[in-house]
């Protein structure tokens, strides 16, 4: 069987990071990324500016995106923000936001992207963590959105077998500003090893690439010297 073409790939979070690196990797294989992101990407590319803490504004993204450029044949959702700190001490609701973006975000998203992926048997690409492997401390909220992620993805594909493909994808920590601004305790060390968002970007065109019929369920990928895993 031949690999398949990427197509259009609705990115969230596409605006940096990760999603940044997606954008990128679709764009050189021939596809057309799409980003819906709280921000407008630097790079041209057709995009829908939603906060994905909002299920409605993440819905009419979604929609917006079918009207610029077509109704996608891949959704990846990597959009995710984190609350670090000792569960007593996060207020509330930023603890709640963590679950609004992470988990309630890609769900609408998906949600809505559903009925024409399942027009073109397409592929969505859920982004957990492999804090949502193994608990950590200070990371409460965090863990417990890319836990619920996993679990999700595994109902989804259960649900979509035959129709849609799902992937998860559990990356290590990346080189990226989403280490930005938290509280020194909660940073890298200067020593540790972090992955190129490019690298991992590649994998997830891996995912999109599989032949109508054959999927990869879940990737577990990071820098040699990960300390999150196993």
């Amino acid at each position: 069987m031949n690999a398949r073409e990427v197509g259009t790939v609705y990115v969230t979070g596409g605006a940096g990071g990760l999603g940044a690196a997606v954008v990128e990797a679709v764009a050189a294989a021939g596809g057309r990324p799409a980003v819906i992101d709280r921000v407008a990407p630097s790079v041209d590319v057709p995009h829908a500016v939603a906060d994905l803490s909002d299920w409605d504004a993440a819905t009419a993204a979604v929609a917006s995106l079918v009207e610029q450029v077509g109704p996608p044949t891949a959704v990846v959702t990597a959009a995710g923000t984190d609350a670090c700190g000792p569960l007593l001490e996060i207020d509330p609701a930023d603890w709640r936001r963590v679950i609004d973006v992470n988990l309630l975000g890609t769900v609408a998203v998906v949600r809505a992207a559903l009925p024409h992926l399942e027009e073109s048997r397409g592929t969505v690409v859920t982004v957990s963590s492999t804090l949502g492997l193994k608990g950590a401390d200070a990371a409460t909220a965090y863990s417990a959105s890319k836990f619920a992620v996993r679990g999700f993805s595994q109902a989804l594909a259960a649900e979509y077998a035959g129709r849609v493909g799902v992937t998860c994808l559990v990356p290590g920590g990346m080189r990226t500003a989403f280490f930005d601004g938290r509280d020194e305790r909660f940073k890298p060390g200067p020593d540790q090893d972090l992955n190129d968002p490019a690298h991992t970007a590649g994998t997830v065109l891996m995912a999109l690439q599989q032949p109508v019929g054959c999927e990869i369920r879940e990737m577990v990928v990071m820098a040699s010297g990960e300390p999150s895993w196993p």
